[in-house]
């Protein structure tokens, strides 16, 4: 198992370096422009990275099995974090989004707090009530009610990526936790309208998938993003621009350091670059499942597998955006795009993982 724990934090760290040079790559003139320093973001996000890897070596030194203690008291403060993050004053507004707190010019999204302390009480949820989850009312019903509050929480933001982020990951943790097909298949069905109103009701976001379903109809408009990340990815052919020589990061990809970072790779190092980040995914994957199945004790089993849940479904969501193959979400690629909340957190589950593997995996 240490050759196991060695893979995957050597597989993390190698994406790291990866996405703190890609940063650099696509945020230097932005940074100048913004800034009048054009390591801006650069500076920033090797502060992250060593606040992350402090948090992931102190995760990795205390048994996981403390989490479980205190599951309930985690999902409290962060229910209430997200209370809080919405009201005017408080939560720090950006383009009418009210996601985050402000603290000394960096931000903190306690929404993905949220979706760790959703996989920590699941997971004990599961290890302890296990053979009552096939019952609808006496087992099931609990944890989907908990997960609608923070869904709906989480979409009052406005952030619907997310929203649909924490409550995927939870339908798949309950699922493999021995909840009924039929009850989740039924469940997702009797949604269906909800989520017809909640996304065509809104302009902004029923735009979004028009634009989605043919971007060139309003290739300046609408489809702006989803037509430049293509343009980016298309340019890069087989082995890139070149690292530094792509075009898209002149202004005509926005967010190209955070929600688009993928097609700034395919731009820059072409599909040897995009393949070369999928198969360091893939090795997480594999790392990942590999942990949880030799774990000895459920509660590590399925908080295992929600991590790796939603590092994986992070990272398929941001590249489908990249390639126009779901519609634009807003996720960061985890452990290459800027940011610190997602950074921090997704750094804490590998940790986690490590953790697992140290004290529970025969």
């Amino acid at each position: 198992m240490r050759r196991l724990r060695v893979s995957l934090f050597i597989t993390t760290v190698i994406l790291i370096c990866l996405g703190i040079v890609m940063i650099y790559s696509s945020s230097a003139i932005l940074s100048y422009e913004k800034y009048r320093d054009s390591a801006f973001f650069l500076k920033r996000q090797s502060l992250f990275f060593m606040l992350g890897m402090v948090a992931l070596f102190f995760v990795v030194a205390t048994d996981y099995r403390i989490l479980k203690k205190f599951s309930k008291l985690i999902l409290v403060s962060s229910l209430f974090l997200l209370v809080l993050v919405l009201i005017p004053g408080i939560g720090y507004s950006v383009f009418g989004a009210r996601r985050w707190f402000r603290f000394f010019g960096f931000s903190f999204q306690p929404s993905e707090l949220a979706l760790l302390s959703m996989v920590i009480y699941l997971a004990s949820f599961l290890s302890q009530k296990n053979k009552d989850i096939k019952n609808f009312f006496s087992g099931l019903l609990s944890p989907l009610l908990i997960t609608a509050v923070f869904f709906f929480l989480i979409l009052l933001q406005p952030d619907l990526g997310t929203a649909f982020l924490i409550g995927g990951t939870s339908l798949l943790i309950l699922y493999v936790g021995g909840a009924k097909l039929s009850h989740i298949l039924s469940l997702c069905l009797l949604s269906l309208p909800f989520i017809y109103l909640i996304i065509f009701t809104v302009p902004y976001r029923a735009l979004r998938i028009t634009a989605f379903l043919n971007p060139w109809l309003d290739p300046r408009g609408a489809g702006f993003q989803i037509v430049q990340s293509q343009i980016a990815l298309g340019s890069g052919g087989v082995f890139g621009l070149g690292l530094g020589r792509g075009k898209q990061k002149l202004f005509f990809l926005p967010a190209n350091h955070t929600d688009f970072i993928f097609s700034n790779i395919g731009e820059e190092l072409g599909l040897m670059g995009v393949s070369f980040v999928l198969i360091l995914f893939l090795i997480i994957l594999i790392c990942g499942f590999k942990i949880i199945k030799e774990c000895s004790e459920s509660f590590g089993f399925y908080l295992g597998l929600g991590i790796i849940s939603i590092i994986l479904l992070k990272a398929i969501i941001h590249m489908g955006v990249g390639v126009g193959l779901l519609p634009t979400k807003g996720l960061p690629l985890p452990f290459i795009s800027y940011g610190g909340s997602s950074f921090l957190f997704d750094l804490i589950g590998i940790g986690i993982l490590l953790n697992i593997s140290k004290n529970s995996c025969v």
